[in-house]
């Protein structure tokens, strides 16, 4: 697939006049709730529909040729089909693609994340980032005998009940009777016993999180942290927030838990790192997989003794019948091979780049506007007033269509970002993608805000 020049082309929408993806979503509604398996793909009327990827770039049913700034929610550090994961593929699928026994390549990648993250000593596979945080809260839960958690307002840690507490909180609900952020069910039906074990912390509130944090800390199992969570903002925590958790959780036997399904690709030894951070436990996936589903549980060896089955039956019970199944770790390893320092380092560069000249522009033109995020990782929010959190992050209704617009006028480029208008970098982008995102996004928010 060579690469293509995003269009400049306009239609009425994004959308418009794709048969093939339209007859494809009118098939899917027949057998598919929705019509997509995943909420996070869909946006009004419909999605184009992926037909092959390579690289940097998607082609959909109708023939579009699409810069990929999604990569599968991050996933895909290296693009689409990355030749080494093919390659890696093509030698191990035809000696069997499961078995009800462990094969040398779940060592083999769990050996490459400990080379490089020393804090992940030992390491359990599973299929998803939901399953490795839900996996890691039920280890501290048994090493700690507590039932409560404490997570951020806010944030995003995957599908578990506990850990979707307060994950779509709004300005009706989100503020306790004491000014704490209010603990709020996120899925109809949950279980009120779930959300009173669920302590939500406010993110850029370091004194009320320490309060919060001695008051409940007796009963806390774990504090989930992720330093760089989309839905709080793509922002880091601010210094004095990270030195309460630490307090709290050395005062109190709290564990730490750090997801990193998204923040690993942040260092090259995990984003943990690059704030100091000494977790008790880790939870990765997304680019450990190679684009294929992954998870994994991480951290000392003593913290993750708690699965060890080899004495009987363990504290804490894992298994997945596809666990660690040859195609995902061969997969895997392939690709942390390839994003070494250097990669890493390169990319963190690119993103750098990409968020300054955006910024730059927006700034010069005196629009309120600005992207915030991380190494790779970036967010388009419609305010110039400072993010710091879930709330400062929280777009109004006019804000909600203003960004739902820019996301299908950048589709309309031939540019694909998430529905919120975030995006990640891969390696196969260079200065030309970085031009492309970047003379999009600030020319259709500019055309767009004004008649927002």
């Amino acid at each position: 697939m060579s690469m293509p020049v995003a269009s400049r082309e306009r239609s009425s929408n994004a959308t418009s006049g794709l048969q093939g993806s339209a007859h494809a979503f009118e098939r899917a509604k027949r057998v598919v709730p929705g019509g997509s398996m995943r909420q996070a793909t869909w946006f009004a009327p419909h999605p184009p529909y992926a037909a092959r990827g390579e690289g940097c770039w998607i082609e959909d049913l109708d023939g579009r040729r699409i810069l990929d700034c999604a990569n599968n929610f991050f996933s895909l550090i290296h693009g689409h089909a990355f030749p080494p994961v093919v390659e890696a593929l093509r030698a191990v699928v035809g000696s069997g693609t499961a078995f009800g026994l462990p094969t040398e390549h779940e060592t083999r990648l769990a050996e490459a994340i400990r080379s490089r993250a020393p804090r992940c000593e030992q390491i359990r596979f599973c299929n998803s980032g939901t399953e490795a945080v839900m996996f890691a809260v039920k280890a501290a839960r048994a090493l700690t005998g507590r039932p409560a958690i404490a997570k951020m307002e806010g944030a995003y840690h995957g599908a578990y009940d506990h850990l979707e507490v307060s994950l779509a909180s709004d300005t009706s609900n989100w503020d306790g009777p004491d000014g704490d952020p209010a603990a709020v069910p996120y899925a109809r039906g949950t279980p009120p016993a779930v959300v009173a074990d669920t302590v939500v912390l406010p993110y850029a509130d370091p004194a009320r999180c320490a309060v919060i944090l001695e008051r409940e800390g007796a009963r806390l199992a774990a504090v989930v942290l992720d330093t760089l969570t989309s839905k709080a903002g793509m922002v880091p925590p601010p210094q004095g927030t990270l030195d309460a958790i630490r307090t709290a959780c050395r005062r109190h036997g709290i564990m730490l838990i750090c997801d990193e399904v998204i923040g690993f690709r942040l260092a090259h030894a995990g984003a943990h790192t690059l704030f100091g951070l000494e977790p008790d436990l880790i939870a990765l996936g997304k680019i450990i997989g190679g684009g294929l589903p992954v998870g994994a549980v991480a951290g000392p060896a003593d913290r993750m003794a708690v699965f060890d089955h080899t004495r009987g039956t363990p504290a804490v019970a894992h298994g997945g019948t596809f666990s660690a199944n040859p195609l995902t770790m061969v997969a895997g390893l392939a690709t942390l091979e390839a994003f070494d320092a250097a990669a890493v380092d390169r990319l963190g560069r690119l993103g750098d780049t990409l968020r300054a000249r955006i910024n730059a522009a927006f700034a010069a033109a005196g629009m309120p506007a600005q992207v915030t995020g991380l190494g790779s990782l970036f967010r388009l929010h419609l305010t110039a007033a400072p993010i710091r959190d879930y709330r400062s992050s929280y777009p109004t209704a006019q804000a909600k269509r203003a960004i739902a617009a820019i996301h299908l006028a950048m589709l309309d480029r031939g540019i694909l970002m998430t529905p919120n208008c975030s995006g990640a970098l891969s390696t196969p982008k260079g200065a030309a993608e970085i031009d492309l995102i970047a003379t999009a996004l600030v020319e259709e928010t500019e055309r767009v805000l004004p008649t927002a």
